[in-house]
């Protein structure tokens, strides 16, 4: 529950904020009529999102159990890490500048595009935080359902999505209609090292379905086996592997690309926070 609910958080900020200048800088320029093509664009990326989404879970889960499945689940805890690493050092170095990128694209959306362009320009902006939100949340699925026995905690995971999502309305809405002054880069920061936990255990699980593969056919040895205290599949197991990467019989391997990925990241990720004057909103 507790992933789902700081990606759809962050997410969800990240893709209001997207659609809040752009709404503020037509308002600003005086075409609120053009305010309805950022509305289509905003469904649309999500519409596709979600389609897209629900269509490759489906499709998965008719391999259950094979090295298909396998194979995807792989592919998906490495992409997903990977986007989460990627957009929180970008939204770390590109916050300052990102209204005013924003109102040059809505510029030459308007005058090159008309309409379309303006609906394109917030299906492209939206639909990207779109795409990382179904590839996290894919992988986060797959690897819940893969270690854990209860089977409430799939109801979980989208409940604490769409906690989320809606806190992240309410922040949005706080900032931009209310007026309220929030720290968003030192917001942006602890959301940041939490994400960074979580791309950890998702490194976790693709080197663990690597080296079942053989495909990584080294460094093997079990670091311990706590399956006696915590079992990845009970309650808390599964709280700790949603949460820090938890494995019951982790080998070498997974606990050092574990550990180097969340102390290099994290401390690299801080170290660039620390060079740059917050930024209000």
């Amino acid at each position: 529950m507790f992933p789902t609910f700081v990606i759809f958080l962050r997410e969800g900020i990240e893709a209001a904020m997207v659609i809040a200048i752009l709404l503020a800088y037509l308002k600003k320029i005086g075409e609120r009529s053009q305010f309805r093509d950022v509305y289509i664009g905003l469904i649309a990326a999500f519409g596709l999102i979600f389609i897209g989404g629900t269509a490759a879970y489906l499709i998965v889960k008719q391999y259950n159990g094979s090295r298909v499945q396998v194979y995807f689940e792989t592919f998906t805890y490495l992409l997903a890490a990977v986007l989460l690493t990627y957009m929180t050092f970008w939204m770390q170095s590109h916050a300052r500048g990102l209204s005013h990128a924003l109102q040059e694209r809505s510029d030459r959306a308007i005058s090159q595009g008309g309409r379309w362009g303006l609906r394109l320009l917030a299906f492209q902006a939206v639909g990207r935080e779109g795409l990382e939100t179904m590839v996290f949340t894919l992988a986060i699925v797959f690897a819940n359902s893969k270690q854990s026995a209860v089977p409430l905690q799939g109801n979980l995971l989208w409940i604490g999505a769409l906690l989320g999502l809606s806190v992240a309305l309410l922040i949005a809405f706080g900032i931009y209609r209310l007026g309220a002054k929030i720290n968003m880069r030192l917001f942006f920061r602890v959301l940041g090292v939490t994400l960074f936990i979580f791309a950890a255990g998702l490194l976790s699980d693709a080197v663990q379905n690597l080296q079942e593969l053989n495909w990584i056919p080294f460094m093997h040895h079990e670091l311990w086996n706590s399956s006696r205290f915590v079992a990845e599949g009970s309650n808390i197991g599964d709280v700790l592997h949603s949460l820090v990467g938890y494995a019951e019989r982790p080998t070498t391997l997974q606990g050092l690309v574990w550990f180097s990925y969340l102390i290099g990241g994290s401390w690299l990720f801080l170290r660039m926070g620390r060079s740059k004057k917050p930024v209000s909103v």
